[in-house]
């Protein structure tokens, strides 16, 4: 049987060296990875595809929860933390197993079995789910997340200029640069500051601070536009919407 593929994600050096003492009971686990921050998370997943992660979910620059967002991968986590109280109850609410530091051994032991079961049954991840029930209700987010192969992308909200629905993506538009990410327009308008950005097509979340003028197109159709010159359609509730905004 081949061994089970781990990862480590822990910023604090003493917390990683206590996972890997604890790993070093069970041979069934090979750690082909210890990261000691967001950033080289993503890259390990990307590059390496491990079958298990060991995930803190409090770090720096790069949380767990953010870095469950950018990949694609049906690893199994067990996450680890430090009491927060939305982090406790996104777990609780769908079952998913973690660690409350400072852990056990035994408390250890008792979460490995739990992940080794979930490989066997090959058991679908709900982290979207988690990730939604972790965020405080009403939160909106300051910046944007985009991975483009093992590379991340941190996009301040306030310097994105417009979102475009492409199919199964949205398209970033920002500084000059375009980034692909794979989310519906819906998921990230719903996370986005109601008072900055607003849903003027069914194609477009534009930053009203981005807005130059608003032309008629034709009748009962408008364009807004921008300050660099794009000019993009706006609809008759999106044109609505504008209006209460400015």
């Amino acid at each position: 049987m081949e061994p089970i593929q781990a990862i480590i994600v822990d910023d604090e050096e003493l917390a990683r060296s206590i996972i890997r003492e604890y790993l070093a009971e069970h041979p069934e686990i090979k750690i082909v990875a210890e990261c000691s921050n967001g950033f080289e998370a993503v890259k390990a997943v990307t590059e390496l595809k491990p079958d298990l992660a060991f995930l803190d979910v409090q770090m720096p620059k790069l949380n767990g929860f953010e870095v469950l967002e950018l990949i694609e991968s049906d690893l199994v986590v067990v996450f680890i933390t430090a009491y927060e109280q939305y982090a406790v109850k996104a777990f609780e609410v769908h079952a998913v197993d973690y660690l409350l530091k400072p852990f056990s051994k035994e408390r250890f032991d008792e979460a490995l079995d739990r992940a080794k079961e979930k490989l066997v049954r090959r058991e679908s991840p709900v982290y979207k789910e988690i990730i939604s029930t972790a965020r405080p209700k009403g939160e909106t987010v300051e910046r944007v997340l985009v991975r483009e192969g093992s590379r991340v992308f941190v996009i301040a909200a306030e310097k994105i200029d417009y979102i475009e629905a492409q199919d199964d993506y949205i398209a970033i538009k920002s500084d000059g640069k375009t980034h692909l990410k794979k989310q519906r327009l819906l998921d990230l308008q719903a996370l986005l500051d109601p008072k900055r950005f607003v849903r003027v097509h069914r194609s477009y979340i534009l930053n009203i601070d981005r807005l130059a003028r608003l032309e008629l197109y034709a009748k009962d159709s408008r364009m807004a536009i921008l300050k660099d010159g794009t000019k993009l359609q706006v609809s008759r509730s999106g044109y609505d919407k504008l209006k209460e905004m400015l």
